[in-house]
C-alpha cells in the first residue's frame, strides 16, 4: 500500500488534465511544463501563479526539475495521430519522447504514466509503439498499457487513448514478482480472458521488436513483452448521452446556431439515421457515416474531440434547432469544469480541450497505484513473472 503522499511532475502539461486527475487521487503535482503560452495562461489561472514553467522542454536542464515519485506526460500526439500527418518518429516532434527517457533515467521516479492516441499501437505495423516500449523497458521499469475510453467514466465521448504505466523494479523484487500485485490496469473482469499463468508466462514473453500485433492490453520488461486483447473496461460510472451534458437553451448564445444554413444543407443531403461507434448521425452529404458535412444527433455520444478548427463547426440537431457544440459543452465532454478555459477566447478553447487529457481516466488509474487491483480465478495458480 502507498502510505506517503506521492509527488508528480507533468510534462507537456497543456491545460492540466493530468494534474486534475492526480489531485483527485491525493497526488501532488510539484512541477509542470509546456511550450504554449496560452496553455500556461490557462494552467496558471486554475493552479496559481508560477505553477507551470513556460519553456521548450529541450531547453530545460534536468537539474531544474524537482525529484518526484511519478512522471506524467501526454507526449505530443500529432505525429502519431490519424488526424495528423502520420509521420511517426521520423517527425522531429517525435524526438520529444527522448526528453522523457532522459528525465526517467536521471531522476529515477518510482512510476510513470504516459498517454497517447490509439493509433500509436498500430502505426506502421506497431513499430513506433514497440520502439517506445523498448526504450522504456531498458530503464528497468515493469510496463503495462491499456486502451481506456472516457465513456466508461460517465463522459459521453468516444475517445480511446492508450495509457502506459511503469513501475520501477529494484534489486529486491527483480527476480520474481506477482502480476496481480503489480498490475494497474487489470480488473477482476479480465480474469476469464487472460491467456497466461505463472507456468506459461516465460514462453509467451517475446522480444519487443518481434514483428507482431500490439493489442489493447499488454506488459513489457527487459526488452520482452506480452500482449493480448481484453474486453473493454466495465463502466466505472453510469454512461451518459450527449444530450445529458448539453447546456440549457437559455444559456446558449446565438453565435452557436446555424439553423437556416443547416436546413439548406439538409436539402442537399441524404438521411442516415443510424449510429456509428455510438455517434448518432442524422444526415450526410453522401448518405454515409463519414464526417464530411454531417448533421449529428444528441441521443448518442460525441465522436473524438480534436484540435482541428473544422470540427468546431459540426452541426448538431438540438430540439428543433441546429447548432455547434459550445465551449462549455466541450469542457464537459472532456470532464473539466465549465469555466476551466475562461481566460482564453471561445474560439481557442476548442483546441485546448481537444488536445487535453481526460482527468477522470487519470484519477481512476492513480487511485489504483500501490494496490492489488485484481485476482485470478481460484483455478489459476499465482502468476509470477520470472526475470
Amino acid at each position: 500500500m502507498v502510505t506517503e503522499k506521492l509527488k508528480a511532475i507533468e510534462l507537456f502539461a497543456g491545460i492540466g488534465g493530468f494534474r486534475l486527475g492526480l489531485a483527485s487521487a491525493d497526488i501532488e503535482t510539484v512541477w509542470a511544463n509546456d511550450i504554449s503560452e496560452l496553455c500556461c495562461k490557462v494552467y496558471e489561472s486554475n493552479f496559481g501563479r508560477d505553477s507551470i514553467t513556460l519553456e521548450d522542454i529541450k531547453h530545460i536542464s534536468i537539474s531544474q526539475i524537482p525529484n518526484h515519485d511519478i512522471l506524467t506526460a501526454g507526449f505530443p500526439c500529432q505525429p502519431f495521430s490519424p488526424a495528423g500527418k502520420k509521420l511517426g518518429l521520423r517527425d522531429i516532434r517525435g524526438t520529444l519522447f527522448e526528453c522523457i527517457i532522459e528525465i526517467l533515467d536521471q531522476k529515477q521516479p518510482q512510476y510513470f504514466l504516459l498517454e497517447n492516441v490509439k493509433r500509436l499501437l498500430t502505426m506502421e505495423n506497431g513499430y513506433h509503439f514497440k520502439f517506445i516500449l523498448n526504450a522504456l523497458s531498458e530503464l528497468n521499469y515493469f510496463i503495462e498499457w491499456r486502451l481506456i475510453n472516457p465513456i466508461n467514466f460517465g463522459i459521453p465521448q468516444n475517445r480511446d487513448r492508450v495509457f502506459i504505466f511503469g513501475t520501477k523494479i529494484n534489486s529486491l523484487n527483480a527476480k520474481s514478482f506477482l502480476l496481480k500485485e503489480q498490475s494497474i490496469f487489470l480488473t477482476d473482469n479480465d480474469s476469464d480472458t487472460l491467456s497466461i499463468n505463472d507456468d506459461t508466462i516465460k514462453s509467451y514473453m517475446l522480444p519487443i521488436m518481434t514483428k507482431s500485433k500490439n493489442y489493447n492490453w499488454g506488459i513489457a520488461y527487459k526488452n520482452k513483452m506480452y500482449t493480448q486483447q481484453l474486453p473493454q473496461l466495465l463502466d466505472v460510472k453510469p454512461r451518459q448521452k450527449l444530450i445529458d451534458i448539453l447546456q440549457d437553451d437559455s444559456m446558449v448564445d446565438s453565435q452557436f446556431y446555424f439553423t437556416a444554413d443547416a436546413l439548406k444543407r439538409i436539402k442537399q443531403s441524404k438521411p442516415v439515421n443510424r449510429y456509428c461507434n455510438g455517434v448518432e448521425i442524422l444526415y450526410n452529404q453522401d448518405g454515409g457515416a463519414r464526417l464530411g458535412y454531417t448533421i449529428f444527433g444528441t441521443n448518442g455520444i460525441a465522436s473524438t474531440l480534436t484540435a482541428s478548427t473544422s470540427r468546431h463547426y459540426e452541426r448538431y440537431k438540438v430540439g428543433d434547432s441546429f447548432r455547434r457544440l459550445t465551449n462549455v459543452e466541450y469542457a464537459r465532454l472532456m470532464g473539466f469544469p465549465d469555466d476551466w478555459c475562461k481566460v482564453a477566447r471561445i474560439y481557442d478553447q476548442y483546441a485546448l480541450f481537444g488536445n487535453a487529457i481526460v482527468p477522470a481516466c487519470v484519477e481512476w488509474i492513480s487511485k489504483r497505484i500501490g494496490k492489488r487491483n485484481f485476482d485470478f480465478k481460484p483455478s489459476w495458480q499465482q502468476l509470477s513473472l520470472a526475470i
